[in-house]
């Protein structure tokens, strides 16, 4: 290997109750500058998962890779080929015969996931591909679990019809067929890692994919070196510009000492200033799930799942500052109580505000007598109080366009409410036969809906996102759920999340669509492959999820979510953090809040300039 960058495809060795054969058989990346020490991205977490299979019964059974490949494609992008696998490592039956290939222009974002029939009645149990530039076409190289080896052609990777029937080989080629033996020539590799092979990349792509699938941390602050002011109010408007390892950046308020400042008398001086970050530790409030901030008139308002209660009643804290609502004592008001008359029972779950028609809402779910938890939306009496149970109209369940329930047989839960270019919508989980062999998995579902009724949905659901990816659909847990959007100037964020609710699997994923199109239309939507926040993402943070957004007084977007402090056992705690927007305007949601300040470089320093009038 050169000075050149590369880039290592690998899977995992499975660590019981750590880091299981779900999240193990998916295809990692590492990097390395000389060819020799590759460090995992990602944390060394897996980016790419193979999708779920789907019975005739519409059940859900999770899949795992094995045997990455990597190579360039003939127009410069990158391909991974990998052999698909049932998620005990085993063969699957359904993908005898074919492989797994992604295709990718930066190895950030990748299309969707195609499957490559290679025209034998074989289980393939390695594969190795590149393109030929004397044919024009690519050469597939593989062999099957009997050891026989075999060699296919195929024009177009996008065109399946393109691929010639399979041609017996006598024996695995050498060249840039052989794979990567990491052991044999002395290069270290991430732990666990299981190497698929290396390809050399652009130097400057490599800065990028770093920056993209590494943590971002706080290198350096900059501020004004000469500030000219008249008041003290002028020094205290003066800002902080955080710089980021990526070249993104952020704007923060800064405290500065302005006691030796005479500002009726022209003059100049150095001072000193703090830059200032909404800080939340963890656990902020513990057994508190799915949180959610309002700022409304003047105060904030938290709302949660009460799991000290067994998830029993709707309780509301209120505060000046999102602080006040976790102060030891601070008040909490019970604004809806288990009620037999109105049949509000059990399973008060994932309540959250949001102002529909220029009214405040509370979405939430809730069962009756028998367990099965339903969407349903209250509104706030107009002039009422939040925090007072009497303001609030009755619950109403969500109903579809022709009035009757969204869902008669299964059950709904977790609706989010966004307004995008004048349409409104909402987003829910929705699941069926849960418990049993033919559970459906909890699925996520979009529709419009009528903002001054919006317990009326206004147009059909639209099934958006199952849980088919690995980290999804974990250790027997099939989910899809707490849809929450972040609009942007230009895009549509839904995040979601799915793994185990209750367990460190707990992760969040992101959907994303630009705006201008049809969010009705589920092929618009980009679903990352990836997850966005995972028990790998913060430390001491696990099971990461279900969580919500708001923007704080400084125009920051905050993320609220619950995670616990410890891999098991532990109950559900509330957490906060800021949203970070990378160079390229996408959000992060895991910067910890010491990757986010740097504590050295908190302290800044600026000349004033006094001109008084």
């Amino acid at each position: 290997m050169g000075s050149t960058g590369w880039i290592l495809v690998y899977t995992r060795t499975p660590v019981p109750h750590n880091y299981p054969m779900d999240l193990a058989s998916s295809v990692h990346f590492a990097y390395s500058r000389d060819g020799t020490n590759f460090t995992a991205l990602n944390r060394n977490y897996g980016i790419l998962f193979a999708l779920a299979a789907i019975d005739a019964n519409n059940v859900i059974h999770a899949r795992g890779l094995k045997q990455p490949y990597i190579f360039a494609t003939a127009d410069g992008q990158y391909g991974i080929v990998a052999v698909k696998t049932n998620i005990d490592g085993s063969c699957d039956q359904e993908s005898k015969g074919q492989v797994v290939l992604w295709l990718s222009r930066d190895l950030i974002k990748f299309e969707p996931q195609l499957l490559v029939d290679l025209q034998q009645d074989a289980h393939v149990d390695q594969i190795v591909c590149q393109y030929n530039y004397n044919t024009g076409k690519y050469e597939f190289v593989w062999r099957d679990v009997k050891g026989n080896c075999y060699r296919n052609t195929m024009a177009d990777l996008k065109d399946q019809g393109s691929i010639l029937p399979a041609a017996p080989v006598s024996d695995w080629p050498g060249g840039w067929f052989e794979r990567f033996d990491h052991e044999a020539h002395g290069v270290s590799v991430p732990e666990g890692a299981v190497p698929g092979n290396a390809i050399a990349v652009d130097p400057v792509l490599l800065d990028r994919i770093q920056a993209k699938w590494s943590p971002l941390q706080n290198v350096a602050v900059e501020v004004p070196e000469v500030v000219y002011a008249k008041s003290e109010q002028d020094v205290q408007a003066v800002k902080a510009k955080a710089i980021y390892s990526d070249g993104s950046t952020a704007i923060k308020p800064i405290q500065w000492e302005t006691s030796s400042i005479d500002f009726s008398q022209p003059g100049s001086c150095v001072i000193t200033g703090t830059v200032m970050q909404e800080k939340y530790e963890f656990p902020l409030a513990v057994g508190y799930a799915d949180p959610v901030i309002l700022r409304w008139k003047g105060s904030y308002y938290f709302v949660s799942t009460n799991d000290n209660l067994n998830n029993i009643g709707i309780f509301v804290r209120k505060g000046k500052r999102v602080l006040d609502c976790f102060a030891p004592g601070a008040n909490e008001y019970l604004i809806l109580d288990r009620d037999e008359r109105r049949g509000l029972i059990q399973t008060f779950w994932a309540p959250e505000f949001h102002i529909c028609g220029g009214q405040l809402y509370l979405f939430f779910a809730v069962s009756g007598h028998h367990w099965g938890p339903q969407c349903h939306v209250m509104r706030l009496r107009e002039g009422g109080e939040i925090t007072d149970p009497d303001s609030w109209d009755d619950p109403i369940r969500v109903v579809k366009q022709d009035g009757t329930f969204l869902c008669e047989t299964g059950i709904t839960l977790d609706m989010t409410y966004f307004e995008v270019d004048q349409t409104a919508y909402v987003a829910w989980s929705e699941r069926y036969r849960i418990g049993h062999p033919d559970d459906s998995g909890s699925m996520l579902y979009i529709a419009t809906v009528d903002p001054w009724q919006p317990w009326r949905l206004t147009s059909e659901p639209v099934l958006l996102s199952r849980p088919l990816f690995g980290w999804e659909n974990i250790e027997g847990t099939i989910n899809n759920e707490g849809p929450y959007a972040l609009v942007t100037g230009h895009k549509v964020y839904l995040a979601y999340s799915g793994g185990a609710a209750n367990g460190y699997s707990y992760a969040v994923g992101l959907l994303s669509i630009e705006k201008g199109k049809d969010l009705l239309d589920p092929v618009n939507w980009y679903k990352s492959p990836t997850p966005v926040l995972s028990f790998y993402s913060v430390e001491g943070e696990y099971g990461p999820g279900h969580n919500a957004f708001y923007v704080n007084e400084h125009s920051d977007v905050m993320i609220t979510y619950h995670a616990e402090p410890t891999m098991r056992g532990s109950k559900r705690c509330s957490a906060i953090r800021r949203v970070h927007f990378d160079l390229d305007g996408e959000p992060r949601f895991d910067l910890s809040a010491e990757d986010d300040l740097h504590r050295e470089l908190a302290v800044v320093t600026t000349k004033v300039v006094v001109r008084p009038d």
